[in-house]
């Protein structure tokens, strides 16, 4: 059994320990301001989807699959129960585990998404990031050269960027991906355009949106009230799709607030 890497703050404090997980293309690095804050309050594992990251990939990558890599790491680290937290693809991961391991979960967040299908949106990114040739790109610079041919957003390109290292192969070395670019897109369409599987989750649970992005319409409140019967929903102000680094004040009082955080 594969465990997902992960970085932990404040383990040795004694209380439900936060399990957070990143969105498409991330890594736990993106969480690290967070998991610091919050580490001085509670044990927080920021934690690498599997095909992401340091985790090991795969080529397989369903909700059901994601749910159950959470499950396991949960396992390895003798943790019974906990709260967790997802941001887009990491929030489908928690609905799903939520829905399938409902013993396992004390608090639910989920950040700027919602458990419907949406349509495939990602394309020109894994077409950018497909057109990068690293045998023939020797910096950094030259691979956001590449990008910027096909992705107008410096934020975006400089998001991709942090998945870059150098790989070793015998005495030379070249630039590569962290994530597995190769399944993320051949299993886009299973992980992004389905919904995840129904079923309900009785406990509490928190929706989160970004007041300036467009994941979670007002309309999808009731679908969502159908699995997850106790939802709250806050949107925080002056934030898009990447709410935690678009106005991260507000988003930790928002969790802080919803963990009975002092």
């Amino acid at each position: 059994m594969e465990i997902l890497h992960s970085k932990i703050f404040g383990e040795n404090i004694s209380s439900t320990p936060l399990l957070v997980f990143h969105g498409l293309f991330g890594m736990l690095d993106n969480w690290g301001s967070f998991g610091k804050e919050l580490g001085e309050f509670l044990p927080v594992h920021l934690i690498d989807l599997r095909n992401h990251g340091r985790s090991f990939h795969s080529e397989n990558m369903s909700h059901d699959d994601l749910a159950d890599d959470i499950a396991n790491y949960m396992t390895h680290y003798g943790i019974e129960k906990a709260h967790v937290l997802g941001h887009s693809l990491g929030g489908k991961a928690v609905m799903q585990f939520a829905i399938n391991y409902p013993e396992k979960v004390d608090k639910l967040i989920v950040v700027d998404i919602s458990p419907k299908a949406y349509p495939p949106h990602h394309q020109g990114i894994i077409k950018a990031l497909e057109t990068v040739d690293f045998n023939t790109v020797a910096s950094r610079n030259e691979v956001e050269a590449v990008l910027t041919q096909y992705i107008p957003e410096k934020s975006t390109i400089q998001f991709l960027a942090k998945n870059l290292y150098w790989e070793e192969s015998g005495d030379s070395k070249k630039l590569n991906w962290r994530f597995n670019l190769k399944t993320l897109s051949e299993k886009y369409n299973e992980f992004v355009s389905n919904a995840i599987k129904y079923g309900v989750f009785q406990g509490e649970a928190l929706f989160i949106a970004g007041e300036k992005s467009n994941y979670i319409l007002p309309q999808d409140e009731f679908s969502i009230k159908q699995q997850f019967p106790k939802a709250q929903f806050v949107k925080i102000k002056n934030a898009a799709h990447w709410v935690q680094a678009d106005n991260p004040v507000d988003f930790s009082i928002a969790v802080k607030d919803f963990l009975q955080i002092k």
